[in-house]
């Protein structure tokens, strides 16, 4: 199991506020936003880590049962190598609806930690669970401030800003095959030795992967993602892509506190802006 390498930097005296990363699966975080997750902890925020479902269905060998309680302890050891706070899960997998139970349910976590940068998945992926995560945390987080939305369990709403950021989808194409094209990079180099602990905290993963999805090698897979994002960049040699939600409801428009927090390990996509404004 590969050691995470030191790369702590002295933390800031004050928090520059908090940042919360939100999954489908456990291991989803570590895959595609673990390593912007710890350089964030790094910069000084306090980081949040939570997956939606709790991986009940991910093994042909356990039981549900004993799945959730296994799931449960890899996710808490894979938060506590990126230093991120554990939050537990709120569904069985292949549960992730997006109604309004389980949206009253991640709006009361989104109100208690108060993020300032919320790192969610890609709005296309493979699977509709992904899909359906991101859906319910951009909808969590514009609700943050509605009063007249109760969460459960009840919890006052807040008024603060948060910036939105998608991570790439799993294997770096929508659900139709086509390239996804990162907004933005973040320079994980020298964090993916860290990254990679944290991945290989999920121990039970690697024979089902095998087996369901032919991913021979679980790290190896990641590796050429944060591979192949960095060659994206043209700068960095390892990387995770971002692509920014639109402002409306949720912060200013220059908002990019990724920008602001990472300096010279974010790298804005030019050509990706520039598209944005196209009109053919």
């Amino acid at each position: 199991m590969p050691k995470p390498r030191s790369t702590r930097r002295p933390r800031l005296q004050k928090p520059t506020g908090s940042a919360m990363a939100i999954g489908a699966h456990p291991d989803d975080i570590e895959i595609m936003m673990g390593g912007t997750l710890v350089l964030l902890q790094q910069a000084g925020f306090e980081t949040h880590y939570l997956n939606l479902a709790n991986g009940s269905c991910g093994s042909a060998q356990y039981g549900t049962a004993r799945l959730r309680s296994i799931r449960a302890q890899e996710g808490r050891a894979a938060a506590a190598v990126l230093e991120a706070t554990f939050h537990e899960s709120l569904v069985d997998d292949l549960e992730i609806y997006y109604d309004g139970t389980l949206l009253r349910r991640l709006a009361a976590v989104i109100r208690d930690v108060n993020p300032r940068i919320l790192l969610v998945p890609s709005p296309q992926d493979y699977m509709e669970d992904h899909t359906n995560t991101c859906r319910l945390a951009v909808t969590a987080a514009f609700v943050r401030g509605m009063r007249n939305f109760a969460s459960t369990p009840r919890r006052a709403p807040v008024d603060e800003s948060v910036t939105v950021y998608h991570a790439m989808p799993h294997g770096l194409r929508d659900s139709l095959r086509r390239r996804v094209i990162p907004g933005a990079f973040v320079d994980t180099t020298r964090v993916h030795e860290c990254k990679l602990a944290a991945l290989a905290r999920h121990e039970s993963q690697q024979h089902w992967l095998d087996a369901s999805q032919k991913m021979n090698d679980y790290l190896q897979t990641m590796e050429q993602f944060s591979l192949e994002v960095g060659r994206i960049s043209r700068r960095f040699r390892h990387a995770e892509g971002w692509r920014r939600h639109l402002h409306y409801g949720f912060c200013a428009e220059s908002a990019d506190p990724l920008r602001d927090a990472l300096g010279s390990r974010y790298l804005v996509n030019a050509r990706y802006e520039a598209a944005l404004d196209a009109t053919s």
